[in-house]
């Protein structure tokens, strides 16, 4: 990956500290700089009233063209419930191999699943979303090994049951050594 920073922009309101546990994630498993830019947006004209949610792709178009040009990548985190077009709901996108994404913690809690959230799951779910969506920007696909973060979810089950680590086939493609 370059090592130029990643760049997290919260365009909600999240609590610092949890900013902080999702920027480390990162750093932590791309070995990079992550920075956090605060910054306001009006989601309004991104609502689409009759699907009661939040348009991804017109949402993707806006995070990158406020990339900031010194990152290498720049992901946009949301705390509203995102679609596109061919899709239900997403918990977050990105373009591959490219500068921008984008993730959502509004689908990561279990209790809209009827699912006890135990410990730090919410925090741990978006690092495992935001982890994958850098893998996107980073160039990987899906991949099939059941506990990499690359591994596709549907479901917020799916999130839980792999780790927020690249495996050592994705480590291998990005040119990435072991975390320490």
């Amino acid at each position: 990956m370059d090592q130029k920073p990643i760049t997290l922009i919260p365009f909600s309101h999240f609590e610092r500290v949890f900013l902080e546990k999702v920027a480390l994630a990162a750093r932590s498993e791309y070995l990079v700089t992550v920075a956090i830019r605060e910054t306001h947006l009006d989601l309004s004209e991104f609502y689409d009233p009759a699907r009661r949610q939040y348009n991804g792709n017109e949402l993707l178009k806006v995070v990158d063209s406020l990339a900031p040009p010194e990152s290498s990548k720049t992901l946009g985190l949301f705390t509203v419930d995102l679609f596109i077009p061919i899709l239900t709901y997403i918990f977050g996108q990105a373009y591959l191999g490219g500068k921008s994404g984008i993730a959502s913690v509004y689908r990561l809690s279990g209790e809209r699943y009827g699912i006890a959230d135990e410990g730090d799951s919410l925090t741990e779910r978006f690092c495992k979303e935001v982890n994958h969506e850098l893998g996107h920007m980073a160039g990987l696909v899906h991949c099939h090994t059941p506990t990499c973060v690359m591994r596709s979810s549907t479901y917020v089950e799916d999130i839980d049951q792999k780790s927020r680590n690249l495996c050592l086939k994705c480590r291998s493609e990005l040119g990435l050594t072991l975390p320490s």
